[in-house]
């Protein structure tokens, strides 16, 4: 586990942390679709496939905040709207990502709560 204080010389702003979390994900799920492996799971129609395809959706609708992050500087009047989004996207990432807290490149800044992120 990364229990490095620093930040690495890694973006802080809120994309930067977004991809990294993301990313840190899909490193873990991908490998649970590779047919290379033997596994057919995220492929079939038995209950575990569709859970890992349903888990593969949620990251990947979880991470998109591109148009959100820039809305939030042009578009006060949607501050608060866009706020909310990101900090429930946020949430889902991190509760995600914290099912692999024991892996060696679990990075601490997965386990911050959402208001931190956002700086809000």
């Amino acid at each position: 586990m990364c229990n490095d204080h620093g930040n690495h010389g890694d973006d802080m702003g809120v994309e930067a942390r977004f991809r990294r979390i993301t990313a840190f994900i899909e490193d873990r799920l991908t490998p649970l679709f590779d047919p290379s492996n033997g596994s057919d799971h995220g492929f079939g129609m038995d209950d575990t496939s569709r859970a890992l395809r349903a888990l593969r959706y949620t990251v990947q609708a979880a991470s998109q905040v591109t148009g959100l992050v820039e809305k939030r500087e042009t578009a006060p009047e949607l501050r608060q709207v866009v706020d909310q989004a990101l900090e429930h996207n946020w949430d889902a990432l991190r509760s995600i990502a914290r099912m692999w807290e024991d892996h060696e490149d679990f990075r601490k800044e997965f386990k911050a709560h959402s208001w931190d992120v956002l700086g809000v």
